[in-house]
């Protein structure tokens, strides 16, 4: 009995000796040694964006980096307590010690659109790096050293199809990559501007939110962080104050300069080059009448700018012409009212002896953007009004005089001339010349109002004088003519004699490409005999066949513009795209034929001079005829008849 009671006294002592150990144990807080043993540099298992991945823990790195040295593994791993530990840790999250960065971020638009159900866009660790790595921010090996950033957020935005699954676009950041600022970075610059310091770190936000540092009113502020003397000057400037009072209307930095694809302004691609700074820049706000109607602000300055000297020798190449900048300034742009501005009429002077050395101010105050029919009433603008007005009569009376001078005398020699050419034979009858005189109307209209469109700005669109409703009209009806004429053509080779006979004589034979060969040859003199030919040459064969080919190909494609609605709910809207396309080059090509080619058999040929009347009149002189058309036995009978049109002798 006494043996029994000591045995189960020993066995409570042991158990409250190792009970107590137990709890020592339990209660001691691991050591960094005691993780390592286990996961120093080998592979574990986590969560990340909802997917199981493997990570290691390189101890090295983790002695170096910013955690290591501040926090042991249970700091942050504050669900482990014992070494054994069946499930795994909990997801560790940055909010623990960065609570401010992390309330910032979730702003964010990265974090938004990871909420919205997108591609998980960037954490914490993307970043930063691996949180077991993680580097201060003054180490030039982290992510996030000033001179890294564009790389690290290259990872992203530099991926074509993951910016473009997100319904965004990489071109940004290939655009940042070839700017002042990309390049400065990659030479080494520690001060060039990168991502963070226009977008921020954390809190990143689209351009269109107030508190954004890149939505507009704040983008002078966003860009003096850098430019501070520029941005101050800028802010004292007219553009400054419009922004400071808000006019969205005023331009800011990257309205100028660009956003992304900033470039010197000595690069000739830039936006403020000296040569592309008023058309590409400032015209895009002065040459347009929104500010003239709501701020009062003249309209056409620009247009004004390029009829000038100087716009002419800047458009021409020229790099020390005065552009905008030159009478203006750049950031320190001023009304001409304001004392400081360098338009004011006390430092004209000043502003035009930069490049005329020498000027005063009866040279200075004479009116600089001077436009017809928006003159002030100073002896120069009317002075230089009434010599306009002048000049035009006298132009349009002189040039006049002389044109009808001209065509009254070529009219009466071409006449006398042609007069001296008998006999005559018939080469088109009455029926072909009205079936080419619409297709000669009908192409120049078309040719006209179709190149207008494409052509605003050209010279004949803006002689025609007409609005686009007009033109259009216009465009159709002679379309509905050009086609209307093909189907009679039709028609007529099939069904009237002359007609088959015209088809008969000028189908393609094998002789027309030995024919080729042969002129060219005798023509360059390279020996052999002219060849001869029958009621068509191959010239006249291949231009008849083009016609033929590019009236059908016009008029299809025509016709597919015309109810492009219904063309590409029948088929597919890029069949429209593709008959555009076509009926553009199609006119291009079927132009410079008729202007190359067909007027040369008309009016250039020397043997022709001054014109082939035959297309008016229908007649050709015979011994022209043999000397062209030598096989054409049966129109050379026909001709040998006398002509009852052979004028009689004076």
């Amino acid at each position: 009995m006494n043996s029994a009671c000591r045995l189960f006294a020993l066995s409570i002592v042991i158990g409250c000796i190792f009970g107590a150990s137990g709890a020592h144990a339990a209660a001691q807080k691991l050591k960094d040694a005691d993780c390592l043993a286990c996961h120093g540099d080998s592979t574990f298992t986590t969560e990340k964006n909802g997917k199981t991945v493997n990570l290691s823990v390189d101890a090295g790195k983790l002695r170096h980096s910013v955690h290591g040295s501040m926090f042991s593994c249970v700091d942050c791993h504050k669900d482990v307590k014992s070494l054994s530990h069946d499930t795994p840790p909990q997801r560790i999250t940055c909010a623990q010690c960065h609570a401010d960065a992390q309330t910032a971020y979730a702003h964010s638009t990265h974090a938004k659109t990871s909420a919205a159900g997108r591609n998980p866009a960037a954490t914490c660790e993307d970043c930063h790096g691996n949180a077991h790595e993680i580097v201060s921010s003054d180490n030039p090996k982290s992510p996030i050293n000033h001179a890294n950033i564009p790389v690290t957020c290259g990872r992203c935005h530099g991926q074509k199809f993951l910016m473009e699954s997100n319904g965004e676009s990489a071109q940004p950041f290939l655009s940042y990559q070839s700017s002042v600022h990309g390049r400065a970075i990659a030479r080494g610059s520690q001060k060039a501007a990168v991502c963070t310091d226009c977008h921020g770190a954390h809190e990143i936000l689209p351009a269109n939110q107030a508190q954004s540092p890149i939505y507009k009113f704040n983008v002078p502020a966003t860009c003096g962080k850098c430019h501070a003397d520029i941005a101050k000057t800028f802010n004292a400037s007219i553009h400054g104050q419009g922004i400071a009072h808000g006019n969205g209307l005023a331009p800011v930095c990257t309205d100028c300069h660009g956003i992304h694809s900033i470039k010197p302004h000595t690069d000739p691609s830039s936006p403020v080059s000296e040569r592309n700074l008023s058309r590409d820049v400032c015209a895009r706000c002065h040459e347009g009448v929104r500010l003239s109607q709501e701020f009062g602000v003249p309209g056409n300055r620009v247009n004004s700018y390029f009829d000038s000297y100087h716009g002419l020798a800047t458009e021409g190449g020229s790099v020390v012409a005065a552009n905008c900048s030159s009478c203006h300034g750049v950031h320190d742009i001023l009304p001409s009212s304001n004392p400081h501005s360098m338009t004011n009429s006390a430092n004209l002077d000043a502003t035009c002896g930069k490049c005329h050395k020498g000027v005063t101010q009866k040279f200075t105050r004479t009116p600089v953007h001077l436009e017809d029919g928006a003159r002030s009433g100073d002896m120069d603008s009317i002075v230089v009004g009434w010599v306009r007005r002048i000049y035009i009569a006298l132009i349009l009376l002189v040039i006049g005089a002389m044109f009808l001078h001209n065509a009254i005398i070529w009219r009466s020699k071409a006449a006398a001339r042609r007069h001296m050419q008998n006999p005559f034979l018939t080469r088109m009858t009455v029926n072909q010349r009205w079936q080419h005189l619409a297709l000669l109307t009908s192409f120049i209209v078309l040719a006209i109002t179709g190149f207008a469109l494409k052509f605003p700005d050209t010279w004949f669109a803006h002689t025609l004088g007409m609005g686009e409703h007009l033109r259009g009209i216009l465009h159709r009806i002679a379309g509905v003519v050009l086609i209307g004429a093909g189907v009679y053509h039709v028609f007529y080779i099939a069904i009237a004699r002359e007609g088959r006979r015209l088809l008969r004589d000028i189908a393609p034979r094998p002789k027309d490409a030995f024919d080729v060969f042969g002129a060219m040859r005798y023509y360059l003199g390279l020996g052999g005999q002219k060849p001869k030919f029958g009621r068509f040459t191959y010239g006249e064969k291949a231009e008849y066949w083009a016609l033929v080919w590019g009236t059908a190909l016009m008029g299809l494609t025509g016709i597919m513009l015309w109810a492009k609605v219904w063309v590409g709910n029948l088929l597919a809207r890029w069949w429209v795209d593709v008959a555009t396309a076509v009926h553009f080059y199609e006119a291009i090509l079927a132009t410079l034929a008729i202007i190359v080619w067909h007027f040369y058999q008309v009016f250039f040929d020397p043997d022709v001079y001054p014109m082939n009347w035959a297309w008016w009149d229908g007649k050709m002189p015979v011994e022209h005829y043999k000397h062209e058309h030598e096989l054409d036995t049966e129109s050379l009978g026909d001709a040998n008849e006398p002509p009852p049109e052979t004028p009689p002798e004076k």
